[in-house]
Parts: structure tokens; C-alpha cells; sequence
């Protein structure tokens, strides 16, 4: 498996911002999909966002629409998640994933994905 390092999350009030950030060295000249999804205690892991390497793509599922922007960081294979307007229902654990290949359009379906980091609380009170 290739490690992959999430920094970021924290506390915020409603309506506040938050940065997350995942390094991915082990995905360096490939194509790769890097994609962030969030869990609450009990439920299934949900697609947050994703970003193709190949085509530049980036994907956002509808809850988080216009709040949340998925881009790429100063590094090739450094992806930032700038979650803006978060409210109580975005509390969760974030995990940032990746697979080698495109991400599609079944990006938010985590059985695909390959490499996992250990996820990162985000608390919006």
C-alpha cells in the first residue's frame, strides 16, 4: 500500500472554513484519482470530492456543492480540500483516498479505492 499523509481539520464554528490536505509521493508519475470521503460513527464512508489527474476533472457530491473545492497543491501529487460554509452536518471523520487511474464516474464509491490514510476529525458546532 502507498502511505498517504492528511493534515488539516480541527474545530469550527458554523459558517467558518476549513483547509484539508493530502500528500500522495507514492502516485508521482501516474495517472491517479485522489478523492476525499467522510464518515459519521456507524455510517457509510460518502464521497466528498475527487480529483482526476489525467483530464484535471474534479468531482463534488451534491451536499457539499459550491461549499467545498477540491484542487491540486503545490505539489504534483498534493491535493487541498477547501471546505467553505460548513455547518453541524458536516461533522465527521475525513478520510483522504486514492486508486492509479481516472476516477469516473463512480469516483465516490469507496471499494475502489486502493490507499486510505488514518481520516482526520472535523467538528462544526
Amino acid at each position: 500500500h502507498v502511505q498517504l499523509v492528511e493534515s488539516g481539520g480541527g474545530s469550527v464554528q458554523a459558517g467558518g472554513s476549513l483547509r484539508l490536505s493530502c500528500e500522495a509521493p507514492g502516485y508521482a508519475y501516474s495517472t491517479y484519482c485522489i478523492a476525499w470521503f467522510r464518515a459519521v460513527l456507524g455510517q457509510q464512508r460518502e464521497g466528498v470530492a475527487a480529483f482526476s489527474s489525467g483530464s484535471g476533472i474534479t468531482y463534488c457530491s451534491d451536499p457539499v456543492k459550491g461549499r467545498f473545492t477540491i484542487s491540486r497543491g503545490n505539489a504534483e501529487t498534493t491535493l487541498n480540500l477547501q471546505m467553505n460554509s460548513l455547518g453541524p452536518g458536516d461533522t465527521a471523520v475525513y478520510y483522504c483516498a486514492a486508486l492509479r487511474g481516472p476516477c469516473g464516474s463512480d469516483w465516490h464509491r469507496p471499494g475502489r479505492y486502493n490507499d486510505w490514510d488514518q481520516g482526520t476529525q472535523v467538528t462544526v458546532s
